[in-house]
């Protein structure tokens, strides 16, 4: 007997991963309204109440208003792969490498990682927990991502515009994914981030750059590299690359669907620079991949059911 997850906004980019991914799983099964349906309030307030799990993949303020459609009274556990309660109270940051593994089995209410936030938060959380990297540091990530993270009018504007090479945003320095970057890596201060777009349909690759000599921590780039393979020696999702001697790092237009996360640290000779870089899927690990890995716990299912990872 399979277990039923409704998905507030299957039409969507990430909407559609997961349920490709839970049609696959051996242990749930999607839910979706047909299309006279599945934005009338009725029926989606019907849908949210009677399962026992709902992903939201909707805008943040229709997964707002979707939450106020649960009843207090109702069991339904929830995954929000929106934005909008990665820094609320009450809900549990679904990030189960850096969170817990417990918090997210026990959550009611579970926020996704943003895409980039994920890459940050994976190379710097576990480092300032060790006190290798300070709390108050002034931490700049440059990242960039396929188009589909920017929703089906970015998809549009791509494919339309084969001409274009990379577009590079967020130059006001204000960004939504700020607070829970700052928030969930345990920073003292907001940081620099610094997005842009490539003409890939998937892929991210996220950077934070480090002057480690002028750290009052005085760290080491391979002190680093083993501190996270420490934290990390548990997961079977992400996985911290030994080798430091990559040539270069690629984003594939052609990438197959992936929901794992590789981290590399790369120094200098005497280790006093270090560029700290996350792989990784913003369509996988990066949105419907960790929703999976999410519900797997919540439900007690194998951490990796249905997941592509390698």
């Amino acid at each position: 007997m399979t277990t039923p997850v409704f998905i507030d906004g299957a039409a969507g980019t990430t909407g559609l991963e997961i349920v490709e991914r839970l049609t696959a799983h051996p242990h749930f099964e999607p839910v979706v309204l047909d299309e006279a349906r599945r934005k009338d309030a009725h029926a989606r307030r019907e849908a949210l109440n009677d399962n026992p799990f709902a992903v939201l993949c909707l805008p943040d303020d229709a997964a707002r208003e979707a939450v106020a459609l649960v009843d207090p009274a109702s069991t339904t556990r929830i995954v929000d792969a929106s934005s909008a309660h990665r820094v609320a109270d009450g809900w549990t940051y679904g990030f189960p490498e850096v969170i817990g593994r417990a918090s997210i089995a026990e959550a009611t209410r579970v926020a996704n990682p943003g895409c980039y936030p994920t890459g940050f938060i994976a190379l710097v959380a576990p480092l300032v927990r060790a006190e290798l990297l300070p709390a108050d540091w002034p931490f700049t990530v440059n990242a960039v991502s396929g188009y589909s993270g920017g929703g089906k009018a970015l998809i549009e504007r791509f494919e339309a515009n084969p001409g274009i090479a990379l577009r590079t945003y967020g130059l006001t320095l204000d960004h939504k994914h700020l607070p829970e970057m700052q928030r969930h890596a345990g920073l003292e201060h907001s940081v620099l981030f610094a997005p842009s777009v490539v003409p890939a349909f998937r892929g991210m690759l996220a950077e934070v750059p480090l002057h480690l000599g002028a750290m009052r921590t005085d760290p080491r780039a391979y002190a680093l590299r083993d501190a996270l393979s420490e934290f990390y020696s548990d997961s079977d999702v992400v996985h911290v690359v030994q080798e430091d001697d990559t040539a270069e790092l690629l984003i594939d237009r052609d990438a197959a669907p992936w929901d794992g996360m590789e981290l590399r640290v790369f120094g200098n000779e005497g280790g006093w620079n270090a560029r700290l870089i996350a792989v990784l899927d913003n369509l996988g690990k990066g949105a419907s991949g960790a929703a999976i890995q999410n519900l797997n716990l919540m439900a007690g299912f194998p951490e990796t059911a249905s997941l592509h990872v390698r």
